[in-house]
């Protein structure tokens, strides 16, 4: 079986093949194809030759049409939206993708479009828009700080908030940061490095360093967020994973009027202590269902960092599944 697409011109076609036709031998290995590029075709642009088997066919045509969508929006298309694009066509939800195309969230520092690159990006971002509080919940290199300082970036430049605050507790990964040397500042800056990475990508560091020192933008600890009525604020708590259930409630009810909250969290990398639970892990219970309030959950197939870190959340999660699935057939000691 033969099939035929067509490409409307080179530079896209170059594109999607990638370099040394990376890319289409991806598309060529997953679905069991041979794929070649016949040259100009009777409507002009190039035609793309599919031969396999029937379905087999139809798949990989299907995966060249998403791409092309894609590489409208994308300088290159590396290989992991390729093999994103070809995981979406394989569950039938390639037509999705098309929800992607033209949503630029924002212009970054260096003049870069900021766009959701993945379905379940887009439907965070459209949960922001929609929600006064959003809970992101996923693994990392899904976006969900970074999406979130976007959105805010954006309604600050709308005049649709008058400030952006971003918090985080200040809970060491493993280490005690406690005895570094410094005041205050310089002793919770470590914490809150990455939202400062987040805003000088969106704002550049001039700027950035100028509306907090106008206080447009604040960045603190979550501790420094109680007895305070937060009005016209986009508001983020980052690393939420981390709150303990009385501080998660202390966050959630310092929302003001004219105000939006987004909390981002990733509920397998707790590092409270033994024994304590999450207030992130507990809030989603108590609040999902609940008008205005959003829960959006990523999955690995949102991870936008390396690919290789994609394939370290799966092993993790599989290790966790034959760890738990070995201690219930453990057989309980006689009493």
């Amino acid at each position: 079986m033969t099939r035929t697409v067509n490409i409307p011109n080179s530079e896209m076609t170059l594109r999607i093949f990638g370099s040394f036709d990376r890319n289409i031998r991806r598309v060529e290995q997953a679905f069991g194809v041979r794929i070649y590029n016949r040259g100009e075709g009777d409507e002009g642009g190039d035609t793309v030759v599919i031969e396999g088997n029937d379905g087999d066919t139809l798949l990989a045509a299907n995966a060249i049409e998403q791409l092309k969508r894609v590489a409208v929006m994308n300088d290159t298309l590396p290989e992991q939206t390729v093999d994103y694009v070809i995981s979406m066509v394989n569950e039938g939800k390639g037509e999705e993708l098309s929800s992607l195309s033209g949503d630029c969230i924002c212009i970054s520092a260096k003049g870069s479009p900021i766009k959701a690159k993945t379905v379940g990006q887009k439907k965070y971002v459209d949960a922001i828009r929609k929600n006064t509080v959003v809970f992101g919940i996923g693994p990392a290199g899904t976006g969900k700080t970074f999406l979130a300082v976007s959105m805010a970036v954006k309604a600050l430049r709308a005049h649709e908030v008058t400030r952006i605050i971003l918090t985080r507790p200040a809970v060491e990964a493993g280490e005690r940061l406690g005895f570094l040397p410094g005041d205050l500042q310089q002793k919770i800056d470590p914490y809150l490095r990455p939202l400062y990475d987040a805003l000088y990508e969106m704002l550049g560091m001039e700027t950035c360093a100028r509306l907090m020192e106008k206080m447009t933008i604040e960045i603190a600890p979550l501790a420094y967020m109680r007895g305070r009525t937060l009005d016209d604020c986009f508001i983020i708590l980052d690393e939420a994973q981390n709150t303990t259930p009385e501080q998660m409630k202390m966050f959630l009810t310092r929302l003001g009027n004219g105000s939006k909250a987004v909390v981002t969290g990733d509920l397998t990398q707790t590092d409270l202590p033994a024994g304590q639970r999450s207030g992130l892990f507990e809030a989603v219970k108590i609040l999902d269902g609940i008008e205005d309030i959003s829960i959006h959950r990523f999955s690995d197939k949102d991870v936008v960092r390396h690919r290789l870190v994609q394939k370290i959340i799966l092993a993790y999660e599989k290790h966790a599944n034959e760890k738990a699935n070995r201690k219930m057939f453990v057989a309980k000691p006689e009493a």
